[in-house]
């Protein structure tokens, strides 16, 4: 069976089954079972992930909403319009406690002013992107075992194995994830998501978007470094992480994340 009927098949076979014909088909390629060394991850040779755990923190009193590091990671990644692995959120609070919510374009353009009549008490800017979480929902429920997480704690998609049944973009709690439909975009019908650009990492390099950070609001740790500078911020600082009560173990971490954000 070739790959563009293969994949046909297990669509039709998630949706008729509710993914149970496709675990019946693939059997020992079941989430857990199947061979991490083999996915294609971008990883060099030299490059042993068993020496590497990493984790992200974003700084919100850093961050000035400019847009560059989306602007950075949709042109990295050949992200489609419309659609974005990272993005950033306004809060507005009001005097009486209300917070109004904003992203226009995920905040690729930066912000205008605000010209409501509403008097802001506080306003902020959070960036947003995939978790990696190291209980990660997207992961328990795929049916194929496309979503992974890797030896070294990044959560990822196996373009060739996702068939698009949409099930990890709906149990994702943090709506970092997303399905292109366009035929031209890279992948269409298969879910995209953020990968702390595992292919710069692996080689040394930063994400996109902490190179393209002209504050320092982002930043990237690996939590195996005694010696890394932003491992210890996230073991000594009161940092927090995004909906704590879901037990999904996020591993981004947020510095000064105000009780608003969600």
């Amino acid at each position: 069976m070739d790959d563009l009927s293969r994949r046909q098949f297990l669509r039709t076979a998630a949706v008729a089954g509710g993914g149970c014909a496709v675990f019946l088909l693939l059997g020992s390629r079941l989430p857990g079972r199947a061979s991490t060394a083999a996915r294609p991850e971008g990883r060099v040779p030299e490059y042993d992930w068993s020496q590497h755990n990493y984790a992200y923190l974003i700084d919100t009193v850093k961050c000035i909403g400019c847009g560059m590091c989306v602007k950075a990671c949709k042109a990295e990644n050949l992200v489609p319009d419309g659609f974005f692995r990272t993005w950033i959120e306004r809060y507005e609070v009001s005097e009486d406690g209300e917070a109004e919510v904003d992203s226009p374009n995920g905040g690729l353009d930066g912000f205008e002013e605000n010209v409501s009549h509403v008097k802001v008490a506080k306003a902020f800017f959070v960036p947003k992107m995939c978790n990696h979480c190291a209980a990660s929902p997207c992961v328990q429920v795929c049916p194929v075992g496309a979503s992974y997480r890797t030896k070294d704690g990044v959560v990822l998609v196996d373009q060739e194995r996702c068939v698009g049944c949409g099930y990890c973009v709906q149990a994702c709690p943090y709506s970092s994830r997303f399905i292109p439909h366009d035929e031209s975009a890279p992948y269409p019908r298969t879910a995209q998501k953020c990968t702390l650009c595992y292919h710069r990492i692996t080689k040394g390099l930063k994400p996109a978007c902490v190179a393209a950070c002209p504050v320092g609001a982002r930043q990237l740790a690996d939590m195996k470094n005694q010696f890394d500078p932003v491992r210890k911020r996230i073991l000594t600082e009161r940092v927090g992480v995004l909906q704590p009560e879901l037990l999904t173990e996020p591993q981004c971490y947020y510095v000064a994340l105000d009780k608003e954000v969600r």
